[in-house]
């Protein structure tokens, strides 16, 4: 049930679009729009931007719903939204609230994109804050989840057991995973390892009913992650995210320049590249269609600041297969009241 009445059936949300924000991103308005002309014509999904109509131009024939303002990518958030209450990511979160879109997806300011969807959406009932789930590649499995990837830097241990309750529905109701299991990241395996918060959370998490808690992880367990859910606070859980997305395209970098150089690596690469490229496409954030918002009383996908096309056509796929398979009522359903010692 939605906080402002009754959420819409499963086979209406297929109906409605997805609405996106032309505006958001490095690549905008360009790449967002040819990306949304690519998921319509593959997939039939029905999108609808939002954007001032000077500014967004050509729409490839795919429906505007007009605004006059965009927030920035360096725009302080909060601000932004409070100011700028006809910008085309407030427009969009109020058609997710209205029931005229299924799902919200933007590359745009990330803060401003949560702020919108918090506001306008609302949060779902016994959330205290919600929590932004980016997905972590395994190789022949399904992905892993980690969370929070950024949305909050100062957190509480019923934050954080929050956090696992999320993260669980959504792998559940993404991914198919009947039995979730929960890791909480930690400088060791030991449950007296880690800051007083990373202390805590362990000891609410032995108790914790709907996944299994397997203990605590380290950095190195990220990939591929032995639980399906990663806890973490959102600092740490950003830091740890960039870190790897640096790291894998140091790496994928580092092989690409050595093919090549001599006629012994240039046979190998004819040999190798084959089998590496499909690989590197798993660890390609174009692929993943971004980070889930969860806690909010509707579904908003936030896609990375460089998306591109491919990235769009991916983001809207996973916008609208999370709002139709009830994503927002599950997570609304795990959630539970947690109490501090």
């Amino acid at each position: 049930m939605s906080r402002r009445g009754e959420r819409p059936s499963t086979e209406t949300l297929a109906t409605l679009p997805v609405a996106v924000d032309a505006m958001g991103g490095d690549k905008a308005p360009g790449d967002i729009v040819a990306g949304c002309r690519r998921v319509v014509d593959e997939t039939g999904i029905a999108v609808v931007l939002v954007g001032p109509p000077d500014q967004v131009g050509d729409t490839a024939g795919l429906p505007l719903v007009e605004c006059t303002e965009v927030i920035a990518m360096d725009e302080d958030p909060a601000g932004g939204v409070r100011r700028k209450k006809d910008s085309s990511l407030v427009r969009a979160a109020e058609l997710v609230r209205d029931g005229q879109a299924c799902a919200m997806v933007s590359a745009g300011n990330t803060g401003a994109t949560m702020a919108s969807a918090l506001l306008r959406m609302g949060r779902l009932p016994g959330v205290v804050r919600p929590c932004i789930a980016t997905p972590l590649p395994r190789l022949g499995r399904t992905p892993a989840v980690l969370v929070d990837a950024g949305a909050n830097a100062e957190c509480t241990p019923a934050m954080l057991v929050q956090f696992a309750q999320m993260g669980a529905a959504y792998v559940t109701a993404r991914f198919g995973t009947a039995h979730p299991t929960v890791g909480l990241l930690s400088i060791g395996e030991e449950p007296t390892k880690g800051t007083p918060l990373v202390k805590e959370t362990h000891h609410l998490l032995v108790d914790e009913a709907g996944f299994e808690f397997v203990g605590n992880l380290e950095g190195r367990d990220l990939l591929p992650s032995p639980a399906d859910v990663i806890v973490t606070d959102g600092f740490t859980g950003n830091v740890a995210l960039k870190a790897l997305e640096g790291s894998l395209r140091f790496l994928f970098d580092a092989m690409l320049g050595v093919f090549g150089t001599d006629e012994a690596t240039k046979a190998a690469a004819d040999v190798l590249l084959p089998h590496l490229l499909p690989l590197a496409a798993q660890f390609e954030p174009e692929n993943t269609g971004g980070a889930m918002l969860l806690g909010t009383d509707g579904v908003c996908v936030i896609s990375h600041g460089s998306s591109g096309a491919t990235a769009m056509v991916n983001a809207v796929k996973v916008a609208h297969e999370c709002a139709t398979r009830g994503l927002a009522d599950a997570v609304a359903l795990a959630v539970r009241p947690v109490q501090e010692a």
